[in-house]
């Protein structure tokens, strides 16, 4: 089975409209309304290619009920940890025109969240330690401010001893804190595998970017993805194996999931044919270019519709 955890879930509320008048009245041209969260993004994804997952974190009040009743009518397994206050947050992304030009600006507002106390977080880490032998965890995504910096060491911990697969999807300091613990996948973009090394412009060299994916493993990653936009994806994997798939063509529509639904579809290829990384690195980076062309999170027919493409 797979898990995701998603700290801080939300509800995505996406509104298109005209050009923005600052200290006006705007209206809205339409409207949609999305379970958002990274780890949920990657559950979600999962369930469109056909593999069960559940979904664990935390939620609160009248928006937490909605996310929780939101993905067990999709389908999707949950085991949340339910907060006696607040609520789960609101992000509100306008993706408006932008004056004498036919793009879209894309401006977000995302709420804060409820407070989580040390009791909620040793629950959580409770439900962790059921995990079994064979099991994925998926970490994905930010840590809240109530909780403390080694949030994701104190996860890791609890699975010590336990044959328990982990892919983290973090940035900085955040994803090198988890390297110690040996996570199976790793999954930085071309700008912020660079960034972690304190280098001013993104990786664009093939070349370059497997020697510094392959430095990541010497920090005890072991297969180490690493999308790169309009480029594609490269994968290093733990057998010394360097694999690249080229970007799917399509018009970018969305930027939002797009590398949570690259895992999603990484680890759906390996969960259909265990130890084919060529075949889930293609899933992985259709499923993730199928999100970059929609509006909201890939469905199955337009990745199955990528992968036809020659």
């Amino acid at each position: 089975m797979i898990y995701t955890i998603t700290l801080n879930p939300a509800i995505d509320y996406v509104i298109h409209t005209g050009p923005v008048i600052s200290g006006a009245t705007n209206r809205a041209d339409s409207e949609n309304m999305y379970i958002g969260g990274k780890g949920i993004n990657v559950s979600l994804v999962l369930h469109e290619l056909g593999i069960p997952s559940t979904a664990m974190g935390f939620i609160a009040g009248f928006t937490g009920d909605a996310i929780e009743k939101g993905l067990k009518e999709r389908g999707i397994g949950t085991d949340f940890v339910r907060l006696p206050e607040g609520n789960s947050r609101i992000n509100v992304k306008v993706k408006s025109l932008i004056p004498g030009h036919t793009g879209i600006l894309e401006t977000e507002l995302n709420g804060q969240g409820p407070g989580i106390r040390g009791e909620a977080f040793e629950e959580l880490l409770e439900k962790v330690k059921r995990l079994k032998e064979g099991d994925t965890l998926v970490l994905s995504g930010s840590i809240p401010g109530s909780l403390s910096a080694d949030t994701y060491e104190r996860i890791l911990d609890a699975l010590q001893g336990k044959a328990v697969r982990v892919a983290a999807d973090a940035t900085g300091e955040l994803l090198l804190r988890v390297l110690p613990f040996h996570p199976f996948l790793i999954k930085p973009n071309h700008e912020e595998l660079a960034g972690l090394f304190g280098l001013k412009e993104a990786l664009k060299d093939t070349a370059q970017i497997a020697e510094y994916a392959g430095k990541l493993q010497a920090m005890g990653a072991r297969n180490v993805l690493v999308s790169r936009g309009k480029e594609g994806a490269l994968l290093l994997t733990d057998e010394g194996g360097v694999h690249i798939c080229p970007a799917f063509r399509g018009t970018l529509r969305n930027s939002v999931g797009a590398g949570d639904s690259m895992v999603a579809g990484f680890l759906a290829g390996l969960d259909q044919i265990p130890g084919d990384y060529p075949g889930a690195l293609r899933l992985g980076t259709a499923a993730g270019s199928a999100t970059a062309f929609s509006e909201g999170l890939a469905a199955r027919d337009d990745i199955m519709a990528l992968l036809e493409q020659p």
